[in-house]
């Protein structure tokens, strides 16, 4: 049986980095962009993250799918997450999450949590819940705060 933790997704720098390092924790995937009216929600996502990084690990990753709303250069992404929302929790290499360009992750988690009337992702920001298992328990609309999926983390650990 497929889980999260089957995946490798690149790092910012371009090297193969395998979830499977995460097996035991939970996940908080989303997909982001630097220059989304969401991205507020970074400060939210670094929130959970610092309070629950022993069990619970937030990973982000940059898209540009969405009305351009991505740097060219993943240096520039990196670096406005940094200085703008302290972000230090792990963030990867730009990917594509539709399409058939899509990351393998990205297919794997539209699969198992089916989003409102449509699997495609809608916008930048939305967020899965993974648990421990690297089983996909749940799927947010961009519209939903960190602040309200804390509950649900909770509910997994």
């Amino acid at each position: 049986m497929t889980t999260a933790y089957d995946f490798v997704v690149k790092t910012p720098t371009g090297e193969d980095f395998k979830l499977n390092q995460y097996k035991g924790r939970s996940l908080l995937i989303v997909n982001t962009a630097s220059h989304c009216g969401f991205a507020p929600q970074f400060e939210g996502l670094q929130k959970l993250y610092e309070q629950y990084n022993d069990d619970v690990v937030v990973l982000g990753f940059p898209c540009d799918q969405f009305k351009g709303q991505e740097f060219d250069d993943i240096n520039q992404t990196m670096e406005y997450c940094q200085v703008n929302y302290n972000v230090s929790f792990p963030m990867f290499a730009k990917i594509d999450v539709n399409g058939e360009n899509a990351h393998p992750l990205y297919k794997y988690l539209k699969e198992q949590q089916k989003g409102l009337l449509m699997d495609k992702i809608k916008w930048n920001f939305t967020k899965f819940l993974v648990d421990k298992n690297g089983q996909v328990v749940k799927r947010y609309a961009p519209t939903t705060k960190p602040e309200d999926i804390e509950k649900d983390i909770v509910a997994i650990l």
